[in-house]
């Protein structure tokens, strides 16, 4: 039996009983993370950048420093408007609501970064989003993966999961190569470049 994504409902409920379910803004644990993803990035600056799942927007404000155009989107109407509140000085972040992999966005992008999203799709949605990632992502682009580690019932895949279906798919397709793996306390973070092929 394969499993199925979560649905939009499932995130409009949360964010109606708080405007930071998951302590984005608050949390020591968040900040660390956050910048130890700015770290990793491989460069030190990107033309464009593509954020599925941006919830309030802390993160897109610290990757905001860092490429031309950011491109931030969520399926929960009430985040993206903490979002945009958070981030009404950075003119280079354009938030959109959209249901990604379902909705796609134009263009392409030398950075796609999935950060706490990838474990809320199911198997077939995780397939379509990885390929999607795959066309978007522009020759020599890099994919970064951040996600918590811990097991959580609602969600249809861990955050193992998530990395290790990519680094497979990245052993079987020479067109993306692992750069790197971190593994902390309870999340990891993994880097991947598109080769010019």
């Amino acid at each position: 039996m394969k499993n199925e994504s979560l649905p939009p409902e499932y995130f409009e409920e949360i964010y109606a009983k708080s405007d930071d379910p998951w302590g984005f803004a608050s949390r020591e644990y968040e900040l660390h993370k956050y910048l130890d993803t700015l770290m990793h990035l491989p460069r030190p600056h990107y033309r464009a950048a593509f954020e599925p799942g941006c919830s309030i927007g802390v993160l897109s404000g610290m990757l905001a420093a860092r490429v031309d155009n950011l491109l931030s989107v969520d399926v929960s109407t009430k985040a993206l408007e903490k979002a945009r509140y958070r981030n009404g000085d950075k003119a280079n972040i354009d938030f959109q609501h959209m249901q990604f992999p379902s909705q796609v966005p134009t263009g392409t992008f030398d950075l796609v970064l999935l950060s706490e999203v990838a474990y809320y799709w199911g198997d077939e949605e995780f397939d379509r989003a990885r390929d999607e990632v795959m066309k978007m992502l522009e020759p020599g682009g890099d994919l970064v993966l951040v996600h918590w580690t811990p097991f959580v019932e609602d969600y249809p895949l861990t955050g193992d999961e998530v990395h290790e279906r990519f680094i497979r798919f990245s052993q079987q397709n020479d067109s993306l190569r692992h750069l790197e793996s971190n593994r902390e306390t309870t999340y990891r973070l993994d880097v991947f470049r598109k080769l010019n092929r």
